[in-house]
């Protein structure tokens, strides 16, 4: 089936090239199907780039879906064209009246700061309470993950020693929860963080349940309200070429940091990235449209609560 996006979406002809079946408001509207709405609230500084990560991975589900895109107010992005976000995307105030059979709330470059520090945190906090009622099943994603944890549950973060960055084998700790069908014993997913939350914060607040963690990247997926909110500490939907990009960018920086733990062929930057993850990133996004969106949403939207 395919996916349902705006008209003139960049990420269409990126898709597309790929052989993904996508399909524009025009020829959606002509179907007489109640597609799944997902909205995805893009903190993201590269918004075009972050947004067909996404999509790429939305895509592989056999239902339709009706992506909306989410910003806000009190941050203006920098780096993606004022028309881009004009065009495609709508304040949450613009948005709050409106129900979600899914939400992805992306991660931030704003781990340096405290949560109360960051200039849309007041906003993102209206956000987080609109979705427990307004959204069967919500995806946080790296810093949003710490955000959501801090917020609903009072998880703190804690700055790591050097940047938690590159390829990382996690475990599913409950291997028949729907999240993980299809699934091996061990699964790969980058991770790009300098702030951590811990296994014995998670343990102490009984609504949270750890189903995934790493030896060398700790505690990777939560979840709650029986998977009406999922955490996720990494970044599943990266492209191959994602970390490549930042570590570049940061040597040229001059910035401390570490090549991407096993990420290149040989540990040899020049040789590319060995792309290991991606199964299970598609398998991951799948299971959660199915089973926590898909069979958990009410026909009627207005329902959700």
């Amino acid at each position: 089936m395919p996916l349902r996006l705006p008209d003139r979406l960049p990420a269409i002809e990126f898709l597309k090239n790929e052989n993904i079946f996508v399909l524009g408001d025009e020829r959606a509207n002509a179907q007489d199907i109640r597609p799944l709405r997902i909205a995805i609230l893009n903190l993201m500084p590269l918004k075009i780039t972050t947004e067909t990560d996404l999509i790429r991975l939305l895509s592989n589900s056999p239902l339709q879906l009706e992506v909306h895109l989410m910003k806000v107010k009190a941050h203006t992005s920098k780096n993606t064209p004022i028309e881009h976000m004009k065009a495609f995307y709508r304040n949450f105030e613009a948005m709050r009246h409106e129900k979600f059979d899914g939400f992805i709330i992306t991660g931030a470059p704003v781990e340096h700061l405290e949560f109360e520090e960051v200039n849309y945190w007041e906003e993102l906090c209206g956000i987080f309470a609109w979705a427990r009622t307004h959204v069967t099943s919500t995806m946080y994603i790296c810093w949003a993950a710490q955000a959501g944890l801090y917020y609903h549950y009072g998880v703190p973060k804690y700055p790591l020693p050097e940047k938690k960055f590159g390829i990382f084998p996690q475990v599913p700790l409950l291997p028949l929860l729907p999240i993980f069908r299809g699934f091996d014993d061990v699964f790969n997913m980058p991770h790009s963080r300098h702030t951590e939350i811990r296994k014995e914060d998670i343990l102490s607040v009984p609504e949270l349940t750890i189903i995934a963690e790493g030896p060398r990247c700790g505690v990777s997926m939560v979840m709650a309200r029986e998977g009406r909110e999922i955490y996720i500490t990494g970044h599943s939907e990266y492209s191959p070429m994602t970390l490549d990009i930042e570590y570049k960018r940061d040597l040229g920086k001059g910035l401390p940091i570490q090549k991407p733990y096993n990420y290149y062929r040989n540990d040899n930057p020049e040789e590319g990235p060995l792309v290991t993850w991606r199964g299970h990133g598609n398998l991951l996004f799948q299971n959660w449209l199915n089973y926590y969106v898909y069979q958990e949403t009410p026909y009627n939207i207005d329902e959700i609560h």
